[in-house]
């Protein structure tokens, strides 16, 4: 039996990812007392396999029943019960910014300041998030995305790593993401937007990522690219960090850098967990209408 504990930062996802396996079939208990969870394990594993997939939602809103989550877990082993942890996490100013939008206050704040709740809730977490078989940090991906990712891990049984990699085309004369950690330039390659055929068209068709991909330049670009990439990763991975945002620009967003990033993202989802996006590719159109 699939058996995921799914805990993590108040306002990082831990909702929403219970309605995400719901859908997929799994059977879903939010907030049950960690106390309860050897018992709760014992009686689904006695369905005779009528019940195959169990995900539990366990946090801090226990108060101190938290503090036997661990016990739980111990006990657990004991009985020979396989499971593993999925810990969301998300920066501090994103949580804030979460908690500011909804007009939330945080579970640990006590009528305080939203940060100092923050504080004292990584610190309850930290043996938790050590011991978390998956980490997804929702800092600065969609919800969509954030399915993607929970799609790929329970239901195509896809590696995961603890990072994350975001790779995302954009446009120069719009700015460059905020979020990015690297930065490429893809200017330098001939640009279809001076074809006729071509310009009116993205880097999503066939006729402009085979012209783009035509050029030596864009080939060996791709090459030397993709070769940083797989020596920088794993160096990531053992940092600890849990997200890399790779971002592709070209003039308009539109051509050559959603080529490229395209061309990237097929490269390197053959061993990593990685999310595509394009920021900027329907902003020219949109643009000349106005």
């Amino acid at each position: 039996m699939k058996f995921v504990i799914v805990t993590g930062m108040s306002g990082a996802g831990k909702t929403t990812v219970l309605k995400f396996l719901e859908d997929m079939d799994f059977f879903c208990v939010d907030n049950l007392p960690p106390a309860l969870i050897t018992k709760f394990s014992q009686l689904c594993f006695e369905q005779d396999g009528s019940i195959d997939k169990v995900a539990l939602g366990i946090d801090i809103r226990g108060g101190k029943l938290f503090k036997d989550l661990f016990k739980s877990l111990e006990d657990l082993k004991t009985e020979g019960y396989d499971y593993e942890i999925l810990f969301l996490d998300a920066s501090d100013s994103t949580l804030i910014k979460r908690y500011k939008e909804t007009r939330r206050s945080h579970p640990l704040s006590k009528g305080g300041s939203i940060e100092t709740g923050i504080q004292k809730e990584r610190a309850m977490l930290a043996d938790v998030r050590q011991k978390a078989t998956y980490i997804i940090d929702t800092s600065s991906i969609l919800t969509r995305e954030l399915r993607e990712q929970i799609y790929k891990i329970f239901r195509e049984n896809t590696k995961f790593e603890s990072l994350i990699i975001k790779v995302c085309s954009f446009g120069f004369k719009y700015g460059i993401p905020m979020d990015a950690d690297l930065v490429f330039d893809v200017r330098f390659l001939p640009n279809p937007y001076y074809i006729p055929e071509l310009k009116e068209l993205t880097g999503n068709d066939d006729p402009v990522s085979s012209y783009v991909m035509s050029f030596d330049e864009s080939k060996i670009f791709l090459e030397k690219l993709v070769d940083m990439l797989e020596f920088l990763i794993p160096k990531y991975i053992s940092e600890g960090k849990t997200q890399l945002v790779i971002a592709v620009g070209c003039t308009g967003g539109k051509h050559r850098s959603v080529t490229l990033a395209n061309e990237l993202y097929a490269k390197l989802m053959k061993n990593h967990s990685v999310i595509l996006s394009h920021n900027d590719i329907e902003k020219d159109s949109k643009t000349k209408r106005l």
